[in-house]
């Protein structure tokens, strides 16, 4: 394990600074603050968090690579989620599925659905849903966000 002492890192356009409370400070042109992780393992953006909608190629929900992706069904899917986080942090992502309904989808293990029935997914056209879980990817607590949508 590496320590950072108080002081700065220099690198081509992002800088480390570690204080003496342990806090790990990320800052751009070497004066304003993008990014600090605490201590407890928390992290605070200095402008919300930016993701990227990212498509799914195969059926695998990649969480190492962002929290919104997008899926248009062709064929029977069974989708799976990978690199979910541990129990006790959080893991979370939007799922934009084109003609949804065109198909069976099989969801991951774990997912459940208001009133315990997953949704009609529309034929032609994109839902969008949303997933999270808290318990490392044992349940997945799943909301339909919009359906229908142009």
């Amino acid at each position: 394990m590496s320590t950072i002492s108080a002081g700065t890192t220099s690198g081509t356009a992002l800088v480390s600074t570690g204080n003496t409370a342990g806090t790990l400070i990320f800052q751009t042109n070497g004066t304003t603050t993008a990014l600090t992780l605490g201590t407890d393992q928390t992290a605070t953006y200095a402008a919300g968090v930016i993701e990227k909608k990212t498509a799914i190629a195969a059926s695998d929900i990649d969480l190492a690579v962002g929290n919104y992706f997008t899926k248009t069904i062709s064929t029977t899917t069974t989708f799976t989620v990978s690199n979910v986080a541990t129990t006790g942090a959080v893991s979370a992502f939007v799922l934009e599925l084109t003609n949804g309904g065109a198909a069976t989808v099989n969801w991951f293990s774990g997912v459940t659905w208001n009133g315990a029935t997953a949704p009609t997914l529309t034929a032609s056209g994109v839902d969008v849903l949303a997933f999270f879980t808290y318990d490392g990817g044992t349940t997945w607590r799943a909301f339909v966000l919009g359906q229908g949508m142009a």
